[in-house]
């Protein structure tokens, strides 16, 4: 058994028991994490709300997890490790619990985001004792890879698993396995883990809790503008605005604190690193991308008619792809391989999906043909995530590494919410150009519509369906098929955009050669991840 440094559990507990229970602590509410997204339709029938209140509710729960990240790291202070997870855990437990009963968003938004704290305490602490654990730094590079491996698969790994339970029982039968999924866990940190602590107790006193409460305001405010901007008309609204203007205020008042106290929530020296900022952007794009693969299910669902149970088998496709991803680019990570040397191939595979994607969108196809496609999406989002968030932490010196990790965690967070924003942007816009476009050459003189609507009426009469229904029918029916060639037409334009930005990332990429100096590795022992 190898030597522990730090006794947080009992002799008799094997390392590699150790390791796997830290690790299986996170996935709980890794599931969770993304769990409404995984039939929004059902999610939002059963709290008989709308589509995007289900979307602000993982918004909720993400900016929970981002805002609480820095301030969590007092609370490892203060409670012994064995303490503050059975703390958060059973805090988690009973959040799970309200989430099962309640039928009301109301409750369920103020829940999800203090899940998303909760997330952020269980995590941070499950993977700063692996770390500790860990003396190699190729330890460290693989714990990190796993991690965000199981992060980035929680999404189509939920469809898959979750797909039965959501068509066979309620919606919120999903809460109610989480709950059982911490179990396990729960009991065996209760029986395993010591009451050690590595430092003296630093009690709660001048917690920056003002900080924690403006930036999650700020992070809200953004949820809330870019998934409920195109359903108020974004400016014409006075919500909209007010928020807008919310964000400006607080966003100044957040600056100044910053700059002005000792130690600082985020310390803003990382802006100074013209790497660090590179990586951001990489980061964003990235995740921009990494969601635009929600239009491709969608289409799936409404125009090729695949029920959910078929549409999850199919992102086992995806899902082999991020797998694959990750462990390639863990490797090329510890062999030192240059960052562009991962980018480029990285973003050319989401280039590859989006433009196969583009030729593949059809009112009628063969889901064979999206096997290879949704692979390369997962490849490439697989080879670019753990590499990046590594780049954007190795950017800066240790001692402010921890603001780095905070900071990619937001733009993830910003990358989420703006993806949201332009598919809802761009589809009600390119679905009324489009419509528009249709109607200016549709009429009813013209014979390839009189010929439609002259075979639908056949049909529909030879069923016995009376002529002035039949011919009402068939007008509905040139509707609903305008309405089909609008989403297709708005996907098509919607990944041409994609492989436009993509383009140019990978130019960014290949011009930049100063991207090199920046050295691949994890400087600290206790860093957590972002």
């Amino acid at each position: 058994m190898a030597k522990r440094q730090m006794p947080f559990f009992k002799r008799w507990v094997p390392e590699w028991l150790v390791k796997i229970i830290l690790f299986s602590m996170t996935l709980p509410g890794i599931i969770i994490f993304f769990l409404p997204l995984t039939n929004i339709n059902a999610a939002a029938g059963y709290y008989g709300s709308e589509p995007a209140d289900i979307q602000f509710s993982v918004a909720l729960f993400y900016a929970g997890y981002v805002g609480f990240y820095c301030l969590e790291r007092r609370f490892f202070s203060f409670l012994a490790a064995k303490e503050y997870f059975l703390l958060f855990t059973t805090l988690q437990i009973i959040a799970c619990l309200i989430c099962y009963f309640t039928r009301e968003v109301y409750v369920l938004f103020p829940t999800r985001f203090i899940q998303g704290m909760l997330f952020a305490g269980n995590v941070n602490l499950s993977l700063t004792l692996i770390f500790t654990r860990l003396s190699s730094e190729r330890g460290r590079e693989i714990s990190f890879s796993v991690f965000f491996g199981i992060l980035i698969c929680a999404l189509p790994f939920n469809n898959l698993i979750t797909t039965d339970l959501i068509d066979s029982y309620n919606f919120n039968i999903v809460y109610k396995t989480a709950i059982f999924s911490y179990l396990p866990g729960l009991i065996f940190l209760t029986l395993a883990m010591t009451n050690y602590r590595p430092n003296v107790r630093f009690h709660l006193y001048k917690l920056d809790w003002q900080s924690f409460v403006v930036f999650s305001i700020i992070l809200v405010l953004v949820g809330y503008i870019t998934i409920f901007g195109q359903e108020y008309y974004w400016l014409e609204d006075s919500r909209i605005l007010g928020s807008i203007i919310g964000i400006i205020v607080l966003v100044g008042i957040s600056i100044f604190r910053q700059r002005s106290i000792k130690r600082p929530y985020i310390d803003l020296r990382i802006f100074k690193y013209r790497n660090f900022k590179v990586g951001l952007l990489i980061l964003f794009v990235m995740y921009i991308c990494r969601f635009a693969s929600g239009i491709t299910n969608s289409f799936f669902a409404s125009e090729l008619h695949l029920d959910p149970f078929y549409i999850s088998y199919i992102n086992v496709f995806n899902l082999s792809g991020l797998i694959v991803g990750v462990i390639i680019a863990c490797c090329m990570v510890l062999q030192k391989k240059r960052i562009q040397y991962i980018w480029g191939p990285g973003f050319l595979m989401l280039l590859l999906f989006h433009a196969l994607m583009y030729y593949s969108f059809d009112v009628q196809a063969d889901e064979f043909n999206y096997y290879i496609p949704l692979f390369l999406q997962g490849l490439g989002v697989g080879l670019i995530m753990v590499p990046t968030i590594i780049f954007i932490i190795s950017s800066v010196p240790a001692s402010i590494g921890p603001s780095a990790a905070a900071t990619a965690l937001a733009i993830r967070y910003f990358g989420f919410c703006a993806s949201i924003a332009l598919i809802n942007f761009f589809e009600l816009f390119e679905k009324s150009r489009h419509y528009n476009a249709f109607q200016d050459h549709i009429t009813a003189v013209d014979p390839f519509v009189k010929d439609f609507l002259h075979k639908q009426t056949s049909k529909l009469t030879a069923k016995g369906m009376l002529e002035d229904h039949a011919v009402k029918a068939s007008n509905k029916l040139l509707v609903g098929r305008l309405n089909v060639q609008n989403h297709v037409r708005f996907a098509m334009d919607y990944y041409e955009m994609m492989v436009w930005l993509l383009a140019g990332v990978l130019l960014l990429i290949i011009l930049f050669p100063y991207l090199n100096r920046t050295a691949l590795y994890l400087k600290s022992r206790r860093l957590s991840p972002a």
